[in-house]
């Protein structure tokens, strides 16, 4: 079992940066590869990056390659999201997810078995 919670949302103007993390319990953290969602009002969830269990590899969404950065810290059970460059569109709820080792780099939601509460971001123009 994993819980996730995700910290750092906030109001931030279009050009700026934000940094979310996201805290997960459990012993068995640098197994899972973990990943980023968002969700804007009236849209479906959208994937936007995944890391593999090691941090050796990643993969972002077209709509953020180049602005956003996916790290992790295994040693503290923490992944992160830095987000700069930001854009109103950018504007959402941001979920982070774990999956097993299986999960690979996929960006399909349901693929992935645990899920944070989300935290919200948004870009005013």
């Amino acid at each position: 079992q994993v819980q996730l919670v995700e910290s750092g949302g906030g109001l931030v103007h279009a050009g700026g940066s934000l940094r979310l993390s996201c805290a997960a319990s459990g012993r068995t953290f640098s197994s899972y590869a973990m990943a980023w969602f968002r969700q804007a009002p009236g849209k479906e969830r959208e994937f936007v990056t995944v890391i593999s269990w090691s941090g050796g590899r990643a993969l972002l969404a077209d709509s953020v390659r180049g602005r956003f950065t996916i790290s992790r810290d295994n040693a503290k059970n923490t992944v992160y999201l830095q987000m700069n460059s930001l854009k109103p569109e950018d504007t959402a709820v941001y979920y982070c997810a774990a999956g097993s080792v299986s999960v690979g780099l996929s960006p399909q939601a349901q693929r992935y078995d645990y899920w944070g509460q989300g935290t919200q971001v948004t870009v005013s123009s």
